[in-house]
């Protein structure tokens, strides 16, 4: 096989069909998937948009592990367009916490702090473990990539929320949340923005 992979695409392919790949993604589907519960229960509890807004990122992890899994060994083709569809879903995630924040800045309301920075910190060990599962494949095609950023945009989000719960713990206001929530939409924005360009680029690539 070595013989006919003489380019990025082609060594793209071989690495994400490797099953230490498979197994490492289904480690993070499952990580992923258990986060969400974890999250969406905390953040209705202690009324955080930013733990909400966590919780919807990991769901949509979770379901980013499962199209890769679903398309290991496709095509390049293939792959990309799976990536222009993670990559929606990130710039959709994106808009969705901007709205969320928007209502929660009308409605009111102080977050529970306690219960966010205890979360953040368990999402945080959460994410930083499926990040350095996937580093090795960070240089990957734009399916490999979107998952990488994925994970490690996560690790980012969860420092956040824990900055987040220390200032609304000394503040008694809900703006540090719903800053760290606007940050974590201009996130999921900006690495949109970096799957959709690349897995553009791979379809004109792979186009006969």
């Amino acid at each position: 096989m070595s013989a006919h992979c003489h380019d990025s695409a082609c060594s793209a392919s071989t690495a994400a069909a490797s099953p230490r790949y498979r197994r490492v993604l289904w480690v993070a589907l499952f990580i992923n998937a258990a986060m969400f519960g974890v999250e969406v229960l905390a953040g209705l509890a202690a009324g955080s948009v930013s733990l909400l807004a966590d919780a919807v990122d990991f769901f949509g992890d979770a379901a980013n592990y499962g199209v890769s899994l679903m398309v290991l060994g496709m095509a390049a083709a293939a792959r990309a367009r799976a990536a222009l569809l993670k990559g929606l879903c990130m710039a959709a995630f994106g808009v969705f916490v901007i709205g969320r924040t928007l209502w929660s800045l009308q409605a009111g309301g102080v977050p529970e702090p306690l219960t966010m920075g205890a979360v953040g910190l368990l999402a945080l060990l959460a994410n930083v473990t499926v990040a350095a599962m996937l580093y090795a494949w960070r240089e990957g095609d734009a399916n490999m990539r979107s998952v990488w950023l994925c994970s490690r945009n996560d690790a980012i989000g969860n420092l956040a929320v824990m900055a987040a719960a220390l200032g609304v713990f000394g503040t008694g206001s809900a703006w540090p949340d719903l800053l760290v929530a606007a940050v974590m939409a201009g996130l999921a924005l900006s690495a949109a923005r970096s799957v959709l360009k690349q897995a553009r680029h791979e379809l004109r690539q792979s186009a006969p």
